[in-house]
Order: structure tokens, then sequence, then C-alpha cells
């Protein structure tokens, strides 16, 4: 079997990563791995953390690598402290390259910000849980990233940021209410990006730690009356993720819709970019070995 090498940029601090541990979570590099292994046994991943000054292993180049992948984070990309400039350092050297990109959230404001576009703190709010009624545009409709989505979803979502202007020669695919931009494209003979507002990658299970990792501020917010229905809330979403099939009745009450609740759609475009990018540069790269 040809293996698929992918360069997983962690987007968040060491101490994020730690608290999403504690709550019952994962790391994000290392829960963006095994979902990229689930979906293909041949992927072969690197998880590259800028912020604590990593570098790639000896003897390797980006040039190795067939696609990139940026996760989330909880930075905000204005504040251009030392761990956000790294990552813009990073994806300088990156988009260089011409290798296949998909970034979700963070990585997505990451690669948008590096080509000239601006993001902003939302002025609807933060977006968190399940992203309602994301629509594609008729570019979305006719785009690989979208091959057999439903062309009106809900997504898993956790952001306060947005794009508010994109950088030139990109093409909006999708939106919502609360984001105009929920998914855009850039592909042109110097750059090869996918992003996305929202997280497909996310379990209904992770979604439940990113929860109780915020706690109190989702309280202080008004999403929650007490910390107590929070956490009876994420609990709700442990045992619906442990089996949708017999906790149908959690998915009608919060109106999970099988867009979430079905990873086979979820991840769709994780495995479209996959199709579309991934496998065929490892192709090319094997034939050529």
């Amino acid at each position: 079997m040809n293996d698929m090498r992918i360069l997983i940029v962690e987007g968040n601090r060491a101490d994020t990563n730690a608290r999403s541990l504690a709550a019952g979570g994962k790391a994000t590099g290392e829960g963006y791995a095994d979902v990229l292994r689930g979906l293909d046994a041949a992927v072969s991943p690197t998880i590259l953390r800028p912020i604590e000054g990593e570098r790639l292993p000896a003897g390797t180049a980006l040039g190795d690598f067939d696609g990139i992948v940026w996760t989330g984070s909880a930075l905000n990309i204005y504040d251009l402290n030392p761990a956000v400039r790294a990552q813009l350092d990073l994806a300088d050297e990156i988009l260089k390259t011409g290798i296949p990109i998909f970034g979700s959230c963070w990585g997505l404001q990451v690669i948008v910000t590096a080509l000239g576009g601006k993001v902003r703190l939302n002025p609807k709010g933060r977006e968190i849980g399940v992203g309602r009624y994301i629509r594609q545009t008729e570019a979305g409709r006719a785009h690989p990233l979208y091959r057999h989505k439903p062309q009106t979803f809900d997504a898993m979502t956790v952001h306060m940021d947005e794009i508010e202007t994109a950088p030139e020669g990109s093409v909006v695919l999708a939106g919502n209410a609360t984001s105009r931009v929920q998914a855009l494209a850039i592909e042109n003979e110097r750059v090869d990006f996918w992003g996305v507002q929202y997280h497909p990658e996310f379990s209904i299970g992770e979604m439940a730690a990113i929860f109780r990792r915020y706690g109190s501020r989702l309280v202080e917010a008004g999403f929650f009356t007490t910390e107590e229905q929070l956490n009876a809330f994420a609990d709700d979403l442990v045992r619906l993720d442990s089996d949708p099939a017999a906790n149908w009745h959690i998915a009608w009450r919060y109106g999970y819709t099988d867009c979430v609740t079905d990873p086979r759609i979820r991840l769709r475009e994780l495995d479209n970019w996959l199709t579309a990018k991934v496998r065929p540069r490892a192709g090319q790269r094997h034939a050529a070995a």
C-alpha cells in the first residue's frame, strides 16, 4: 500500500491541549491524525508544533509531503503574539511549495491572513456546538470539496472569529447566517488551498470535551444557566457519540441531524480532499521513486 505523507500543523498551545485532555478530549494534532488514519490507513502523519519551536525531522523537507493539514486553535490571528507569528511565518514558508493544504477554522484563518485577507471578531458572537444551515454557494455546489455532501448541512463548530475580507482569487464555497464565509478555496498556479470555518474532524464526543473545557465562560456568555446544566449537556453528547442509533432521542432533543451524527457525512470534506488532492500527489511521488 502506497503511503500518503501528511504534515499536520498543530495550531494550539501545549497548555490548551493539556486542558482538552483533562476534559476528556484529545490534543488537536493527535486527534486530527487519528481522523485521517481512520479515513485511509495509508495516511502517514507527521505533527509539527511551530508554537513549541519544532522544526521538521532531520532529513525531511516540506516538499516530501503529499498534503498539509492546519488544525484549529484557541488563538486569535489578530493578536500578533509569538505563538501567532510563528504560525504565520510557517504559512509563508509552506505557501511557497504549492503543496495541497486543508485548513479547519484557525487553519483557514492563518492561510487567509498569510495571503492578505482579514479576520475579525465576529460581531454576531460565538458559534459553538453545531453550525446550523450552512449552505453551499453556486460555486460550492460544483466544487469537489462538497462532492456527495448535502447542499445545506450542519457541522461541528467552535469559533468567535470570521473571515471579513477574503484574499484575492478566493472562491467562497459555503456560508450561513453567522458567517458569510464558512468555506473557501484558493486554487491557482501558486496556492492549492481548501479551508472551512467549521470542524469536520471533530466528533460529537470531542465537542463534549470542548464544552467542558470552556466551562464557566459559556455560562457567563448565556449559553447555559449553570455549569451543572452545561455538564449534563456534555454527558448527553458523550452518550450520543457512543451509540447514535440507540441514543436517537438525544439527537432529536438537540436537533442533531445525520450531517453530524454520521461520520461518513461529517467527514466528507476531508475524504474529498484526500481523494482529489493527496492521493494523486502521493501516486506521482511513488511513480517517480
